[in-house]
């Protein structure tokens, strides 16, 4: 297995309205999706598009605003109320190969693969095992047609 892209950078957020016009008004985001919520992980989420070299995109931030007091992020919230960086998410070619290829290390895979935010398979990999930092791992999304 290789290092991928890195997708998405995701920040946690008390106020998601807060947030999108921070990064419209004070850092000149142009591109930023509208939100949603993504019932399976308790969050309305939406993605700043950050531009890339050459006109390309770069990598996104995903805010992520707890819908549940008992959701994961709304939990992290507790222990640092301004929000901030949650995790980092690389890209891979096939979700179940990288799943196989963390556990075969000791990694520990926090749950089954599931959809993510862009509509692809995602998994977690605990941050006591990554560095100190909660990892997403994501299927590279397919090229649409």
């Amino acid at each position: 297995m290789k290092l991928g892209r890195i997708n998405h950078i995701g920040v946690a957020v008390p106020d998601l309205d807060a947030a999108i016009a921070y990064y419209r008004e004070v850092m000149g985001a142009t591109s930023i999706t509208e939100p949603f919520v993504l019932e399976s992980q308790q969050v309305r989420v939406c993605f700043v598009d950050t531009p890339g070299l050459s006109g390309t995109s770069g990598t996104q931030i995903e805010l992520l605003e707890p819908t549940s007091p008992q959701s994961p992020v709304a939990k992290w919230l507790e222990t640092h109320p301004f929000g901030g960086q949650h995790h980092l998410c690389y890209e891979v070619p096939d979700i179940h190969e990288a799943k196989n290829w963390f556990e075969s290390l000791g990694k520990r895979v926090l749950g089954d693969p599931r959809i993510g935010a862009h509509g692809t398979p995602i998994f977690f990999l605990h941050p006591k095992d990554m560095a100190g930092q909660l990892t997403e791992i994501m299927e590279t999304p397919k090229a649409v047609h």
